[in-house]
């Protein structure tokens, strides 16, 4: 068995690890993402701005969120907690995200999930937020988080009840006065990602590749609880939910 490095080392790859990343982040920002440090002085605490995904239920929105890594990131993974109003089947009503890529790299065979699915030290910080994207658009209603916010979701999908997108739409109209504030300027249009990316990193391949990844038109609408999406294969429990909180 490897033999872990002690703690001073693993604090000092995890900071190099990170002033990387986050440097190419503000260098390439990933699409609908911006990321700052919550602390100029502190590499493992990130506050993240997401942009609500065009042509879905968020567009428009200005959602904020917490990233916290530990002291040996890479090889442990890092968490998401979002600090805004969430409604979404698979984040608890505290604000966490749960999802399968930021579970520990352990084997649980318990869990349903196999061992490519969970962390690596290959992911990144890209790799969470575009499957936050990915969530955005098509939530992994097979296994919640939020077991209200699912069971809302799929009745909202099936046109029996429109209480989700009330409940959405008034979360992202009270981002968008957050924005205001803050001087944001939310993009409404897979055109206004792009080529606010483009300004930034002059590369026609990166434009195109956000285009495809942004064509929301070509997801399948039918509520198929076995589908997933790209790293949303997670298994969560419903402690998140136990506390009764009002997810308005």
């Amino acid at each position: 068995m490897e033999k872990k490095p002690d703690l001073a080392v693993a604090t000092s790859s995890a900071v190099r690890a990170l002033t990387l990343e986050y440097k190419k982040l503000q260098e390439e920002p990933v699409e609908g993402f911006r990321v700052k440090l919550l602390n100029d002085n502190n590499m493992f605490e990130w506050e993240v701005s997401i942009f609500g995904p065009p042509d879905t239920i968020y567009q428009g929105g200005y959602f904020k969120a917490k990233m916290s890594f530990p002291i040996d990131y890479p090889y442990s993974p890092p968490s998401l907690r979002f600090t805004s109003k969430f409604l979404h089947p698979n984040v608890f009503v505290d604000g966490r995200l749960c999802i399968s890529i930021l579970h520990p790299p352990i084997n649980d065979p318990s869990s349903g999930e196999s061992s490519s699915e969970r962390w690596t030290p290959a992911r990144n910080v890209r790799t969470v937020l575009l499957s936050v994207i990915s969530l955005m658009s098509e939530p992994n209603i097979s296994s919640p988080a939020n077991v209200d916010a699912s069971i809302m979701y799929r009745r909202w999908k099936k046109g029996d009840d429109d209480q989700y997108a009330k409940i959405v739409k008034s979360q992202v109209q009270a981002s968008k006065v957050q924005a205001e504030k803050e001087g944001v300027v939310v993009p409404l249009t897979i055109e206004e990602y792009c080529n606010e990316v483009k300004d930034k990193i002059k590369k026609k391949d990166e434009v195109d590749d956000c285009m495809d990844f942004y064509d929301f038109n070509n997801y399948d609408d039918d509520d198929d609880e076995d589908e997933v999406t790209i790293s949303a294969e997670e298994v969560c429990s419903e402690e998140g939910n136990e506390d009764g909180e009002d997810v308005e």
